[in-house]
């Protein structure tokens, strides 16, 4: 398989479910910006996307509207949702060949409807149906490959690319909500917060009857923590999603012979951590730190896949 194909794939579905990701980090942000301040929480969503910074140097100030639009369609941010539509057709015309019809019918539908959006589709009054017709697109382009392709290369190239950018945004959105919501005079970690806000974040995730069915009790902090750090039923949890990064990596070490590279060492020992680690121990380390590696190590993974199959 050529390196150009491989890193076709793995970034087709990595802009996928970066669209998806982004359509639900938008809805907590609306969701929770009636408990705390509207500026602290789309604050958060900018960070959590990791746009912060191209966000100042347009905007002056942190308003709901002007949040909202840079991370749906701001010309300035590579990672706006409209932005992620166009890089992921872009990768899915360069394998055209290799996408079964499904896959192509899935990006390519939901960019021409992206053409036909009306100037006023990221308002305050059309953003929730905006986010929902995101996420249409995400879920049916996922179904597509899960249901069509052959278990060769090419799935497992787009299947490794969907789950690292879970487990970055998984993450990502955990680190940040986490310290938004932890009480300024709490001198510890974890205090007892209100159940509406730590139901926003569950719900950014789509964990809300997951964590009913797991806990059986009333929205706690460090059972959120859990649920996205440790548990493999979650399965948008950095254990399930490195569970299936191993899994990925595996299956094309074997297709290449067996040879493997520093991105099946990186892989193997977050997913070995991830399966034997405790909460009680991440909290007591610091859940920021823990998180904060979380991310630093997906970066790193990206780029060791990137020298070891796509140069």
């Amino acid at each position: 398989m050529l390196a150009r194909a491989a890193e076709s794939l793995f970034w087709l579905a990595r802009y996928m479910e970066r669209m998806d990701n982004l359509a639900r980090l938008i809805e907590a942000a609306q969701s929770m910006a009636g408990v705390l301040s509207e500026t602290e929480e789309w604050r958060s969503a900018l960070t959590a996307a990791g746009v912060d910074q191209l966000y100042d140097q347009v905007h002056q100030a942190v308003t709901p509207e002007n949040a909202a639009r840079f991370l749906c369609t701001g010309a300035s941010n590579p990672s706006a949702i409209i932005s992620c539509l166009d890089m992921a057709r872009l990768n899915a015309r360069a394998m055209r060949g290799a996408l079964t019809r499904d896959m192509w019918e899935a990006v390519n539908q939901g960019w021409l409807e992206s053409r036909q959006l009306p100037e006023n589709a990221f308002s305050a009054a059309l953003l929730p149906d905006t986010l929902d017709w995101v996420r249409t697109i995400s879920t049916r382009f996922s179904g597509a490959y899960e249901t069509t392709m052959l278990r060769n290369e090419n799935y497992w190239f787009t299947r490794l690319g969907t789950f690292l950018e879970r487990a970055d945004n998984t993450a990502r959105i955990l680190d940040v909500k986490y310290h938004l919501l932890l009480p300024q005079d709490s001198s510890g970690v974890g205090g007892m917060l209100d159940y509406y806000q730590w139901t926003s974040v569950l719900r950014a995730v789509s964990a809300v009857r997951a964590y009913q069915w797991v806990y059986r009790e009333e929205v706690k902090p460090w059972n959120v923590a859990e649920l996205l750090v440790l548990r493999p039923e979650m399965p948008r949890s950095l254990r399930a999603c490195y569970d299936a990064i191993t899994e990925c990596l595996d299956e094309l070490a074997a297709s290449h012979g067996g040879r493997r590279g520093e991105c099946h060492r990186i892989a193997g020992a977050i997913a070995s951590q991830l399966r034997y680690g405790r909460i009680g121990d991440i909290f007591q380390s610091g859940l920021h730190e823990h998180l904060t590696q979380q991310i630093e190590r997906a970066a790193e993974l990206g780029d060791q896949i990137a020298a070891h199959y796509m140069r």
